[in-house]
Parts: structure tokens; sequence; C-alpha cells
């Protein structure tokens, strides 16, 4: 029945399909930034205080009866940590940017969205085509013109902490223009959360952003934070608003609560020594920089390779070697790269010899 599309797909070295790699290789693909998806000390933490409540599933619609005294706890522990005034737990990223972007953005309003933001972020905004105006990525002066030009009851703009491809951080100066013209901003945070900052609370902390009621952070537990699921903080209003207005939250059953519980556990362990992330974080973008020359300050390292094929066959490569990393090709991106994550879970020593293979012209 698909059989032509299919095809298509894999002339082009577009197609996918799930698989299990072998688990002994080094891991260099994953977004596990802070290595904490294999403690098991963490599971029996998890074990340990889930013991204290009788219900353990969430059985129906946060508004209903899903809500957990594990999903207040952390939500309460995280909006207390970043400055925020309320939170809410979401099941996963995806449906946390479908209910910000869908639910906020009113008659009469207008939503200012970087042009490579999120796909779940893009795919919202076909429920508001006309309340929505694309921005050059990481422009602030195209969001500046554009801004000037519609007219809206609210503005609303929309960027990422740190693009999940290209690694980049968000303009400092576009935080300055949402707040010299009074526009709500919503910001991704999946993947500066537990990166950024000197307590790695994020890029709030980084460029040292006192939150406001006109700030909105969400972020995903299935990154830094070691689990699955997603989380908004935001002030009690536009958290009051989103439980009555926003689909997903509203006719979703409850975020898991052993996801939640996992990532709660997680979120004390990093809050209680952020400092020593830090230095672990801050010594292999060193190993970066020496090795490939590029600075980081996010843990997205994105290598440009000629074509689908050679991104495929570098992969393949390095998995023969005992490596994985991301052979990343369209549409995720325009070209195709290798994205690398020097993340805590891979050994200094492994780093610096997967980095200069990839340095080495020879494998391609």
């Amino acid at each position: 029945m698909y059989e032509h599309e299919l095809l298509a797909l894999k002339k082009a070295g577009r197609f996918r399909e799930r698989k299990l790699f072998d688990p002994t290789l080094i891991d260099l693909a994953s977004n596990d930034y802070l290595g904490l998806a294999d403690k098991k000390a963490q599971l029996k933490k998890l074990f340990r205080l889930l013991e204290h409540y009788d219900v353990f599933a969430p059985k129906a619609s946060m508004l209903v009866n899903g809500y957990h005294p594990v999903h207040q706890h952390f939500e309460v522990l995280l909006a207390s940590l970043n400055g925020f005034e309320s939170g809410l737990v979401a099941g996963s990223g995806f449906l946390a940017n479908m209910s910000l972007i869908e639910a906020l953005v009113r008659k009469n309003d207008i939503l200012f969205i970087d042009e490579e933001y999120h796909a779940s972020g893009m795919m919202a905004t076909g429920l508001i085509k006309d309340r929505v105006v694309r921005f050059k990525h990481n422009d602030a002066e195209d969001l500046r013109q554009k801004m000037a030009k519609y007219r809206a009851k609210r503005r609303i703009i929309a960027v990422e902490g740190v693009y999940s491809m290209s690694g980049e951080l968000c303009d400092r100066t576009i935080f300055d223009t949402a707040e010299a013209s009074g526009a709500l901003m919503i910001v991704d945070e999946a993947h500066s959360s537990g990166v950024l900052g000197k307590t790695l609370l994020g890029i709030f902390e980084h460029y040292r952003i006192r939150p406001t009621d006109r700030h909105i952070k969400m972020g995903t537990l299935g990154k830094a934070y070691g689990s699955y699921g997603a989380y908004i903080l935001a002030s009690s209003e536009i958290v009051s608003f989103l439980e009555n207005r926003a689909k997903p939250v509203i006719y979703s059953t409850a975020p898991s609560v052993l996801d939640t519980a996992l990532a709660l556990v997680n979120l004390k362990k990093i809050a209680q020594k952020p400092e020593t992330y830090r230095r672990k974080l801050d010594s292999r973008l060193a190993i970066v920089e020496e090795v490939l020359g590029i600075k980081r300050e996010s843990l997205i390292v994105p290598v440009a390779v000629e074509n689908n094929e050679t991104a495929l066959h570098i992969q393949q490569k390095l998995i023969e070697k005992g490596y994985l990393v991301g052979a990343i090709r369209q549409p995720t991106v325009a070209h195709p790269i290798l994205r690398i994550i020097p993340r805590l879970g891979v050994s200094k020593k492994a780093l610096r010899n997967v980095l200069r293979l990839i340095s080495d012209t020879s494998l391609q």
C-alpha cells in the first residue's frame, strides 16, 4: 500500500527503522546528558519512594483523580528550584508544546516562533494557522521587525533554550526583546535544563535572568533528568489557565507516576551536588574543543557530512569500533550531520577516542 513511498525514502537515504542496538556500545547518541538512565541506585530510590503510597498508577486524567502526590511533589520542587510560581507535569515534551501553543494563543493573539523550533511546536501551529508568524532562526532583529509589523492583543514568543540539532543557545537579545515589548515568552528547555548554568537550571540561570510572570519554561524528563515525561513552569495564573484550556492536560491520562518519581529522585540527586556535575560537563566540553576545535556550551556537537549515505556509513564504521553516534538526516535537519553527545555516561578516554575517529577523514 505504501511500498512506493518507502522505496523513495530508501533511495534518498532517508529510510528509518527502530533498532535494538548492542547495549555494549559506548553511547554518544542519546540525550541522557548526566548519565542517569542506567543508575540502579536511583531506581531503588524510586521504589522506596513509591512504597509510601497505596497507588502507583495515575488511573485517570489529572482533573479527575489521576493527580498523584508524587506529581505535586515534583512540580513544587522543580518550580522552587527554578524560581517559578507554579508547575504542571505533562505526559511528554510533545504534549507540553501542544498544550502551550494551542491553548495560550487566543483570538487576536499572535505567536512569533523561531523557524527552527521543535517539530511538536510547529505541529501545534497548524491548529492556529492565522495567528502564527515565523521569524528567522535566532534573529532578534527579524523578530523585532515582525513584532512591529503585526498588531495583537497578546504577543507570545516561542524559542528553545538550546536547539536540539545545532546545539546553539537562544540569543540573549531575544529575551531582551521579549522583555522590552511586554510579550509572553515560551522557552523550550528540553536540551538546556540539566546542562546550562552554574547549578544546571538551564538558559535562565545561564543568562542570569530572573523569571517573571511573562516567562513560561517547559522541558522534558527524558533527557538530563533520566526518565520520561515533561513539565511546564509558569505563573499560577497561566498554570490554572492550562488546567482549564489545554486539551492534552484535560483529556490525557495523567503522566506516569513511576516516571515522575524517577525524575524526582534524579532531580534531588542533581540538586544536592550540582557543582560536581558542572565540573564533569565542563571537562567533556574541554575535550571537544581540544580534539575538534569546536567550542561548545551545550552538550550537542553536530558534525556536518556530505550526504545521507556518508552519515550512515560513518555511523556504521563507528558501531564496528564500539561507538554509537546519531546519523541525523532530513527532514529533521536540512543537511545531514553526525550528532555527538559528550554525555557523562561516557568516559573521557572514550570520548577522546571517538572524536579522533570522527576527525579522521579516512573514516569517510
